[in-house]
Formats: structure tokens, C-alpha cells, sequence
């Protein structure tokens, strides 16, 4: 709503109707004021909930950077690695961020509090002192003004000259005054409008600046996201695959306990409770026991030691055992034996009567009952027949089941797989089933496979030769796990070596379908893992290899053709490095450590300025990289065959990625092993193992020339020297899609032939740089579903 103007002739006429415009004045003034009041309240309240945020935000770093991860076994996968490692580098990430952070808080109050309650008490609170004068010379002048008009006229000349005099010295200070308050309200009125907006925009604009810093930081997040998320779910496949191996130990364990002993451990042990006699009577002490059956030593530990103490293991040579009477002791589950240390019997008592059965017959003591195995159904054998079957299911997925999603992810009916195994091991028409026909699924048929590897008598990689490959695994040297494996595939018997042969290579074929079918090496590692390898022992040490045994597949899968295109030079293994007894310490990704950035004006600089004085700087400069602003022009794709123009090979910088773009990425590594590996036959292939990039603030290595068609280069390394410790991505395996509204452009490179081009494409303004990113977030993710040109991988 309008107010109309404030004539200064008025002030002289002061007529009711310029005492009510005054007063829409005066009211609108007051108004004003409670605003700034609130705006300042708000504001002081938003300064402090940032900084209670920023406060919880470290403490929640500093908790984060405190936890160290501890796990079973002596060894960490890579994948693992990278996961111990992520809190403190999401720790190093919320440092930096809270650090951006305050320093948009300590200006914060200089920007927005300070200015505003300045304009309130010197313009607003001036403009009330002089209403307030204004108001009192009025009264003044009026009561003059009746006063004078009561004189009588019959007063004397001088009197009245008087009083005229001091009438007109009242009405020209009430005129003067007057004047000094219309002309006061009237400024104040027309400088609100940019003296409390100007600190408002100067907060915002801190503000923003620091959200444009946090998308930089984003930025250099996401890589790091991308392999974390990998990283992730190669162990959650892991996990699901010893989860179902130690369900089922546990279950085995619940029906036959002495079936699952590790070798050197004793024959039985246990808790039993020894009569031991005293002077004022018997009393019952619990024992740990341990007895050895060869030796014949029965080592006993006091589990309810008094205060003070000082008995120790008792440590006994047997000589004979007996079951103790049911009427002739008044506990049950009793059996006496006799010692060389010992004058007398000692009458142990077992925790039930199985337990007591378990004991005597490991002291084969008289009247034993000697606990039965468990008894297993007909094991199958590696022979013709089961070549035959393995054969017949392998061309029936290729045929028909190739590009199936989750193929021998997916599992079959139960029903049907033992119908179709006991139809083709039937010994009257052993292998007389066509898994062509209808009558077989691809899920029936993938499982039926799964199953009959998993029974053989012994796994294809053999009992023997399973330490050996799960310690090859575990090395931290790509290239020993690789030679590693080589030579040992050769120590593998012939038949055992055949059927790997047929199975690695059927795994390959169908990997290189992974857009299809979504499965990659890793994948099938996880599931053919336990299926070709397992420990003879059935430990949970063992099932804590089962991670281990998935790395072995994955890389007889990934370097097919090197492994299988011959025997290596030397047919021996290399020598196996010595045990670890700490975690290895392995470089794992890390998240972009970039320099300090200079720190933006907060208000008055232009974008325009800032955006020029950016690009001229050089990542070889003197000067440090600011903070870009979103609207970032996009760099051109690279043309497959050609290179890019303007790149110099020893200063290129990896660009980071958008989220549907590693999203790709992660599809072409899928791809990337199984191409390779499927090429391999025709010449030898080096190691398609991923690195990848650390990330540090230091040099990049030069690229390799582009190839000319798209995934030729996919996972192929460069040359490295001996002792590097590169770390390793395997493909991903259809990790969690990200959620992401729109994606982020990618950072421009400083190139001189490109600046130009920025300079045309870039907004003029942060307002017009936001609605053209999200004019264009629409189009870039419908196109983000579709095949693009290839995406370099990003090595440094």
C-alpha cells in the first residue's frame, strides 16, 4: 500500500489531513521496527542453531574418527580395506565441510545482526526523537497560541508586542521542527528499502557460498562413494555367501558335536564336575577338561577357584575308565577313572547321559557306546558321467539361459533339481536326460550343477591345494596372487584341472553377457566360490576363508586366458610370503585431498569476476584453486578413435563423475573382465585388475591413447613396478542405486582452449546459472539411462 507524500508546505497549514498522513507514516515506521526486531531475533537464533549444528556435526566426525574396525582372521580383503578406512575419511570429509562452515558463521553476525541494528537505533530510533521534539514543540506552541488568544486588548502596547514575539518564536521552532521530522520520517522510509535488504542478501550470499563449496566438496565425494559402494557390496555378497556356510555348520554341529574338530585340537573336552573328599565331607568342583587320546592325558583347569587360591591345572596320564553304578552314588551321569599321579579312583561327573557316552568312548572306557557318524547319502565322483553332466547343463544355459537375469544367482525348486539329478544318475541310463527339452528350467538346470559340484567326494580344487590358494588370495602383491594361482591350477590332478577348465571357461561366456544377465566376475565368485573350494575341516575358521575362495574364482575368471593359455615358466608356486599377524597395511581409497581454497568475498564481488579469476589460474600456478560456482559448461565427449584435442597427456586431471555416469561405469567394469578374459585366447592379456585412484593431491600419471572401441581399455592397468601396492576394484555387482534428484555437471578442466567456450556458455548470474541447471537436470537424467561413449577411468 502506498502513502501519499509529506509536502513541507503542510507542515506550516498542519491540518488534520497532514496529521493523519503523518500518522501512516509513524505507523508504518513502527512496523518496520518490529520487523527488524524479529529478522534480528530470527537471525540470532539461525546463527546459533548453525553453530550447535557445526558443533554436533565434529563431535559426530570426532566419534567417527575414534572407531577402529577389528575382524576375524588374519587378513583383510581389499574390499575390506577400503571399509575400515571409510569413517575416517567420512571424519576427513565432515572436517573440511564444518571448516567451510564456520567460517561462514563468523561472519555472519557482522553481515546480518550488526547492520540491521544499527539502521534500528540510529535512523528508526533518531526519526523517534525528533517525533518526540516535534510533539513537544507542537503542545508548546499551541498552549502559547491559546494563552496569547485570551489576551485582553486593553493591555498595554509593550505586553502585546511581547507576546506577539513570543508567539512567533514558538510557531517558527514548532515549523522548524516540523519540517526536521517530515524530512527525517520521509528518509528513512525511502533508505529502509536498501538498508535492510542489503544485509539480508549479504547473508544469503554467505550462505550459498558455502553451499557452492559443499557441492565442490560433493564433487570430489563421489568417486570415492562410487568404489565405496562397490566396496560394499562385494562384502555384503561375501557375507551372504559364509552366512549360508555357517548356518550350516551350526546345524551340523546341533546334531553331531566331535564331527567338526580342527586337526591338533583335543579328542573331547569339556566341563565335568570332580568329587573331591574332605575332612568334614564331599563337595563337587567344576573342572575344564581336555583329554588327548593318543597321549592319554586328561588336563584339568578349576573353573571355581576360591579367592586367593593357588591350585593350578592338574595335568593326568589315564589308565583305566569305568561307568560308575546308577545305585551306587547318588548323582547321575557318573564314571570313574584311575591315573598314574593318583592313588584311587576319581569320579567324574558328565553335564547328561550323551555327554557321559562322549567321554567314556573317547577314554574307551568299559561298556562304551561309541557314537555313530552321521550318515551321508552316496557321494558322487568325478567321471565320465558327471563330465557328461556338467557338459549337458553348461550347452543347455548357453543355448537357452545365457542372458538370464541372476543366472546360478537365482535357485530351483528342490523337487525338481533332485528329479533331475537322480533321472541322469540313474546307474540302469546314466545320462539319459535331454536338458534341451521343455521339462527343465534354466533355474532347475544351474542349481542342479551347483549341487553336484558342491558333493563330490572332494572339491575340484582339491583338499590339498586349498591353504595354499586361500594364502595366495590374501596377498597384498596383485601380481604373486595371480602368479600364484597359475602355478597352483597345474598342481591340480588332470581330471580336476578339466573340469576347471570347462567351468572357468563357461563362466566367462557368461560373464561377457553381465549387461544382461547382471552377472559379473564378483558374482560368480560369490557363488562358485564355496562350490569349487572348501576346507576339509568344518571350522568357522574355515568359513572366514569363504571371502578368500570367492577372490580365487573371481580371478580364475578374470585372467582365463593367461592362466589356461599355458603352464607357467617356473611350475612351481612362488614362495609363500610368512603368516600375518596384524592387518596389512594397505593404501586404500581415499577421498580428494585438495588445497586450501581462497576464501571468497561474502559480498560486493561479482560472480563474473570471481568465475574469470578462476580460470586463469594454472594447476601448475602459483595461485590455489577457489571455489567454482555451479554453472560449470560441459566439457566435450571424447570421440571414440581419436584423441581429444588440447590434452596434454602429463597434466591431465581425472574429471569426476556424475552419478549415472559411475553408475555406467560400474556396468563396463562388469564387462571389462569378461571381454578381456573372452580375448585372451588369441594372445596374452595383462592383468585386468582396476585401480583404483587414490585420489591424493599430487601428480597424475599420464593416460593411456584411447582405444578405439568402447571397453577395450576397460580394466587394463598400467605397467607398474615391483612392490607397488595399487588398490584393486573388482567389477561391482548391481550396487545400490544412489539417490540423487539431479545430476552434477562435471567440473570443467582449466584448459586454455576451453575458456573461451566457458565464458560464452556461462550464466550471468548465480540466479541464472540455477534455473539453467535445472532447466537441463530433466534431460540429462532421461539420458542418463541410455548407452553413452566411453567413460576414461580415472588413474592416478
Amino acid at each position: 500500500m502506498g502513502h501519499p507524500p509529506l509536502e513541507f508546505s503542510d507542515c506550516y497549514l498542519d491540518s488534520p489531513d497532514f496529521r493523519e498522513r503523518l500518522k501512516c507514516y509513524e505507523q508504518e515506521l513502527e512496523r518496520t521496527n518490529k520487523f527488524i526486531k524479529e529478522v534480528i531475533k530470527d537471525g540470532n537464533a539461525l546463527i546459533a542453531a548453525i553453530r550447535g549444528y557445526s558443533s554436533a556435526v565434529q563431535k559426530f566426525s570426532q566419534t567417527l574418527q575414534s572407531f577402529q574396525f577389528d575382524f576375524i582372521g588374519d587378513t583383510l580383503t581389499d574390499d575390506e580395506i577400503n571399509i575400515a578406512e571409510s569413517f575416517k575419511e567420512f571424519a576427513e570429509l565432515l572436517h573440511e565441510v564444518e571448516l567451510e562452515r564456520s567460517m561462514m558463521v563468523q561472519n555472519a553476525s557482522d553481515l546480518l545482526i550488526k547492520p540491521l541494528e544499527n539502521f534500528r537505533k540510529e535512523q528508526i530510533g533518531f526519526t523517534k526523537e525528533r517525533k518526540k521534539k516535534f510533539e513537544k514543540d507542537g503542545e508548546k506552541f499551541y498552549s502559547m497560541l491559546d494563552r496569547h488568544l485570551h489576551l485582553s486588548s486593553k493591555k498595554k502596547e509593550s505586553q502585546l508586542q511581547e507576546a506577539d514575539l513570543q508567539v512567533d518564536k514558538e510557531r517558527h521552532n514548532f515549523f522548524e521542527s516540523s519540517l526536521e521530522y517530515v524530512y527525517q520520517i520521509q528518509e528513512v522510509q525511502e533508505s529502509k528499502k536498501f538498508s535492510i535488504v542489503e544485509p539480508v542478501l549479504a547473508f544469503l550470499h554467505s550462505l550459498f557460498t558455502y553451499n557452492n563449496l559443499t557441492v565442490e566438496l560433493t564433487q570430489d565425494f563421489l568417486p570415492y562413494k562410487q568404489q565405496l559402494q562397490l566396496s560394499l557390496q562385494n562384502t555384503r555378497n561375501h557375507f551372504s555367501s559364509t552366512r549360508e556356510e555357517l548356518e550350516d555348520l551350526k546345524k551340523r554341529m546341533k546334531e553331531a558335536p566331535l564331527t567338526c574338530k580342527l586337526p591338533g585340537q583335543p579328542t573331547i573336552e569339556g566341563y565335568l564336575y570332580t568329587q573331591e573328599k574332605w575332612a568334614l565331607g564331599i563337595s563337587w568342583v567344576k573342572y575344564y577338561c581336555q583329554y588327548e587320546k593318543e597321549a592319554k592325558t586328561l588336563r584339568m583347569t578349576p573353573i571355581d577357584q576360591k579367592p586367593g587360591a593357588k591350585q593350578g591345572t592338574l595335568d593326568l596320564t589315564l589308565k583305566s575308565c569305568v561307568r560308575r553304578k546308577t545305585d551306587s552314588i547318588d548323582k547321575r551321569f557318573c564314571f570313574d577313572i584311575e591315573t598314574n599321579e593318583r592313588s584311587g579312583t576319581i569320579t567324574l561327573q558328565a553335564l547328561s547321559e550323551a555327554n557321559r557316552r562322549l567321554w567314556m568312548e573317547a577314554m574307551d572306557g568299559k561298556e562304551p557306546i561309541y557314537h555313530s557318524p552321521i550318515t551321508k547319502q552316496e557321494e558322487m565322483e568325478l567321471n565320465e558321467v558327471g563330465f557328461k553332466f556338467v557338459r549337458k547343463c553348461i550347452n543347455a544355459v548357453e543355448t537357452k539361459g545365457i542372458t538370464t537375469e541372476g543366472v546360478y544367482r537365482t535357485v530351483g525348486s528342490n523337487i525338481q533339481v533332485q528329479k533331475l539329478l537322480n533321472a541322469f544318475f540313474d546307474p540302469k541310463c546314466p545320462g539319459d536326460v535331454d536338458l534341451q527339452s521343455g521339462d527343465w528350467d534354466i533355474k532347475t538346470i544351474t542349481s542342479s550343477l551347483k549341487f553336484y559340484l558342491r558333493n563330490l567326494s572332494e572339491p575340484v580344487m582339491t583338499y590339498k591345494l586349498h591353504k595354499e590358494l586361500v594364502l595366495a588370495a590374501k596377498s597384498e602383491n596383485l601380481d604373486y596372487r595371480l602368479g600364484a594361482i597359475h602355478a597352483l591350477v597345474y598342481k591340480l590332478p588332470d581330471k580336476n584341472r578339466e573340469m576347471l577348465e570347462l567351468l572357468i571357461q563357461h563362466l566367462v561366456n557368461v560373464c561377457e553377457h553381465s549387461r544382461e544377465n547382471l552377472m559379473s566376475p564378483s558374482n560368480m565368485g560369490v557363488i562358485f566360490g564355496p562350490t569349487l573350494m572348501r576346507a576339509q575341516e568344518d571350522t568357522v575358521a574355515a568359513m572366514m576363508n569363504i571371502k578368500f575362495q570367492n577372490i580365487v574364482v573371481e580371478i580364475l575368471i578374470e585372467h582365463f586366458g593367461k592362466i589356461y593359455s599355458g603352464p607357467p615358466e617356473d611350475t612351481t608356486a612362488p614362495p609363500v610370503p610368512p603368516p600375518r599377524v596384524a592387518a596389512r597395511r594397505h593404501k586404500p581409497i581415499t577421498i580428494s585431498k585438495r588445497p586450501l581454497r581462497e576464501r571468497p568475498v561474502f559480498f560486493g564481488a561479482s560472480v563474473e569476476e570471481s568465475t574469470a579469476e578462476r580460470l586463469s589460474q594454472t594447476p601448475n600456478g602459483g595461485g590455489v584453486e577457489a571455489p567454482r560456482p555451479l554453472h560449470r559448461s560441459r566439457v566435450p565427449a571424447p570421440r571414440p578413435g581419436g584423441d581429444e584435442p588440447g590434452r596434454a597427456p602429463a597434466e591431465s586431471r581425472p574429471q569426476p563423475r556424475t552419478e549415472p555416469e559411475l553408475g555406467k561405469l560400474g556396468s563396463r567394469l562388469q564387462d571389462g573382465g569378461g571381454k578381456t578374459a573372452g580375448r585372451a585366447a588369441n594372445g596374452v592379456v595383462t592383468s585386468p585388475v582396476l585401480r583404483t585412484a587414490t585420489l591424493q593431491a599430487r601428480r597424475p600419471a599420464p593416460r593411456p591413447g584411447i582405444c578405439g572401441r568402447e571397453g577395450d581399455c576397460d580394466g587394463v592397468p598400467k605397467p607398474r613396478s615391483h612392490g607397488d601396492k595399487p588398490v584393486i576394484t573388482r567389477p561391482p555387482v548391481r550396487p545400490p542405486d544412489p539417490p540423487c534428484r539431479t545430476p552434477i555437471p562435471p567440473k570443467l578442466e582449466q584448459r586454455p582452449d576451453l575458456i573461451a567456450g566457458t565464458a560464452e556458455e556461462m550464466p550471468s548470474s548465480v540466479v541464472a546459472s540455477r534455473t539453467k541447471f535445472f532447466e537441463t537436470a530433466s534431460r540429462r537424467t532421461g539420458r542418463s539411462s541410455s548407452p553413452q561413449g566411453r567413460i576414461p577411468l580415472d588413474e592416478s
